[in-house]
């Protein structure tokens, strides 16, 4: 029978190997209550600020895209992914909500759930308060111990990106090789609004409503511009059918609506929400497991924003050798 000495040294090696994605079996029984937990939260949230349900699929996005859905973007201090341009005007209110149902979760099922899970969950959760569609999702996702390095954050693609090539290369990259998924993924934009900085290079496209946003940013410069100008506060397909209108926010979503190859899409979305949500689902479960470079390495974090320390990370080690990881959905 192996010494106590040497099953802790070999939980300290496991710290650092790589494990199952998927432990959903695990998780129904350690937090049974997980989802009413998530669900009851985001639903409190948005009642008093539906612009939460944006920030939160903008911080998911931003997560996900350079290294995985990894909560590496929660993330405090010198050198972590919000000092990071593309994540400096992330929601501060959004990321502090995934902060405070982590502490709900723990109080009620132990340290048993990662920032990651939650941030995955709250998404979902916006996402249909908010009027769109549910989908699946993994859990059992390690919180990352590093932040993603500048070069991936920095592949976040701009909303200045006027070429749908330069973009379909982005998503491709990250395992997102349908071009229905990019313009389906795009249909986020239905719940946002953007700062005039974000759409300044919009008049260059030469249209009226390009025009008019400058206009509208000349006599206001804090103005916060819907990205949705049919039904901004729902989750719904206005923001195609803005589109179609040319009545699109970003120089980004424009390209859409003016590249041959995207352009039936965008059309066929503005023509059916049920087919808009039924794309969406499906691409935002292929966000959702995307590839973490190093695998599914990590530790369940006591604080979104920070590492844990050593101990913490032994435990952990632990509850996952005591209760085994399954790779079902």
């Amino acid at each position: 029978m192996a010494s106590r000495s040497s099953r802790a040294a070999g939980a300290r090696v496991l710290a650092f190997l790589t494990v199952s994605v998927l432990l959903s079996p695990t998780l129904s029984q350690t937090c049974p209550q997980l989802d009413s937990i998530v669900t009851s939260a985001v639903q409190t949230a948005l009642r008093q600020e539906i612009a939460l349900a944006a920030g939160l699929l903008r911080i998911f996005f931003h997560d996900c895209f350079p290294n995985g859905c990894d909560a590496s973007v929660y993330l405090k201090g010198s050198g972590t992914e919000q000092n990071m341009g593309p994540n400096r005007t992330l929601q501060p209110r959004a990321l502090q909500l995934i902060e405070d149902i982590r502490a709900k979760v723990h109080a009620a099922c132990g340290p048993t759930v990662s920032c990651a899970d939650i941030s995955t969950l709250a998404t979902r959760a916006a996402v249909v308060f908010s009027g769109g569609p549910t989908y699946a999702v993994p859990r059992g996702v390690l919180d990352s111990l590093v932040p993603a390095p500048q070069n991936a954050v920095n592949g976040l693609p701009a909303p200045s990106t006027s070429s749908v090539s330069t973009l379909a290369r982005a998503f491709s990259n990250k395992g997102l090789r349908d071009l229905a998924d990019l313009v389906a993924l795009s249909g986020a934009h239905t719940v946002g609004r953007a700062a005039c900085g974000f759409f300044s290079d919009r008049a260059a496209n030469g249209d009226a409503f390009g025009n008019r946003l400058a206009a509208n940013c000349s006599r206001n410069p804090n103005l916060l511009q819907n990205l949705d100008v049919v039904t901004p506060d729902l989750f719904d397909n206005g923001y195609y059918r803005a589109l179609v209108a040319s009545q699109g926010v970003f120089t980004s979503d424009m390209a859409l609506i003016r590249d041959a190859s995207t352009a039936p899409i965008v059309r066929q979305f503005a023509n059916s929400k049920d087919v808009f949500f039924t794309q969406f689902a499906k691409s935002m479960a292929k966000l959702a497991t995307s590839p973490r470079p190093g695998g599914n390495v990590g530790e369940i974090r006591r604080s979104c924003f920070s590492r844990n320390a050593r101990s913490a990370i032994e435990t952990d080690v632990d509850v996952a050798r005591d209760e085994g990881f399954s790779a079902s959905a």
